[in-house]
């Protein structure tokens, strides 16, 4: 019998709101576990969401970034059985039945939720990790579509609970990491980076630099942000993500474009000089916007990695400056911040413009994630959060601005 008296959920979710709202929300789930498997469950995992702090559209030409764990998670309520199946029902999502020892890609699972779960598996396996059976109950409060990584979540959470239930939680986070990438990669069939997984999976703050990214440099940034006067505060901004595949793709393409033409694959080995030492035939060969963008990326790297020192040193001001900068320079120079197509819509903008006139100096917001028609992200004077949220739930709806916390754990294994 589970007794969450025994679990500290102010020191995983952060604040006292966050907290208050969990045995509520564990219970349901432990009575979830047993209507589905008509047994008691015997632990509960839990992986976080993340956000992207530093480092906007720098991953994938192996830049740098920095990124947090929230106090928005994905929880298990978890029973091991001895055959070698694995059953979980995931809420919203029904239940799904993975054979162990059948670990090959099945394409009619694309984009589903057995592919997360067979990859992970799979990848498990492949690195010699022991696995065996169990019985799950799955349910997240990391809002899909809102820029905060809810496949990152699920993916380390079946990680975490293998490593957990099978191998004395002695997986390496960057190793779990790494096989959510390649379940997503190679599985579900969607090409992303390692940024979510990492930030999911290591949790706290953490500085990724990913020049060989197959060996990705991962740092846990030393910085209590629940010392601070401020909050972490999310707006969806409702746009609609359909027929962006273009304008997404696009940035990659272009950036990888102006490499090309300087003899690299990626924009890791570009100095600004290289940019302006060749500009004439960069702007010929790509066009302004791709000169643009890999601006961007040079500097933005750069930032990334200044914004991790800013906070190992203590320096929230700086830290502050840097985000700002980097906001200006995704919306100048990135221009990931609304579509040419349709520039009669612009849900992120009108955000920032917002944000803009409501926040004070010391207050920052910045585009979050892929950009065109997601989120945004505001650091937010704790005095002055209420009335923010309030200003862009007037224009974005109830609901939509999430005032959050970055918590200091990645998976882990709660009871």
């Amino acid at each position: 019998m589970l007794d969450l008296s025994l679990i500290d959920l102010k020191d995983i979710y952060c604040t006292n709101e966050e907290a208050g709202r969990q045995p509520s929300r564990y219970s349901r789930a432990i009575e979830s576990f047993r209507e589905a498997f008509g047994r008691e469950p015997e632990s509960i995992f839990s992986a976080p969401g993340r956000t992207e702090v530093g480092g906007n559209h720098t991953d994938h030409q192996h830049g740098e970034v920095l990124a947090a764990s929230i106090n928005r998670d994905a929880i298990a309520i978890v029973a091991p059985r001895t055959e070698r199946i694995v059953n979980v029902l995931a809420e919203g999502f029904g239940k799904t039945v993975i054979d162990i020892d059948d670990p090959e890609i099945k394409p009619s699972e694309t984009g589903t939720t057995s592919s997360l779960i067979r990859g992970v598996l799979a990848g498990l396996h492949g690195k010699g990790f022991r696995l065996g059976g169990f019985d799950a109950y799955i349910t997240s409060d990391v809002l899909i579509g809102a820029g905060l990584s809810s496949s990152a979540a699920f993916e380390t959470l079946i990680g975490t609970i293998v490593s957990g239930l099978f191998n004395d939680m002695k997986i390496d986070p960057v190793t779990i990491a790494k096989i959510g990438q390649f379940a997503e990669n190679k599985y579900f069939g969607k090409p992303c980076g390692l940024m979510d997984q990492t930030a999911c999976s290591v949790g706290n703050l953490v500085h990724i630099d990913f020049k060989d990214p197959d060996a990705p440099i991962v740092e846990k940034v030393a910085f209590d942000f629940s010392t601070t006067d401020y909050v972490l505060c999310i707006t969806d901004t409702k746009g609609s993500h359909a027929d962006l595949t273009h304008e997404y793709a696009a940035v990659p393409s272009e950036m990888k474009k102006i490499a090309s033409l300087l003899g690299h694959e990626v924009l890791r080995e570009i100095t600004l000089d290289d940019i302006l030492d060749n500009i004439r035939m960069l702007r010929e060969s790509a066009g302004d916007r791709a000169v643009l963008r890999a601006i961007h990326f040079v500097n933005e790297t750069k930032r990334a990695h200044d914004e991790a020192m800013a906070l190992q040193n203590g320096d929230l001001p700086k830290f502050l400056n840097l985000v700002r900068k980097s906001g200006d320079s995704s919306f100048k120079y990135l221009q990931n911040v609304y579509t040419n197509s349709d520039v009669t819509v612009q849900n992120v903008s009108l955000a920032l413009a917002i944000s803009d006139s409501i926040l004070g100096d010391d207050e920052v917001s910045r585009v979050h994630g892929g950009g065109f028609a997601g989120t945004i992200q505001a650091f937010v004077k704790k005095e002055n959060a209420a009335n923010y949220r309030e200003h862009m739930d007037k224009v974005f709806g109830s609901g939509a601005c999430e005032v959050l916390a970055i918590r200091k754990y990645g998976g882990i294994r709660v009871l």
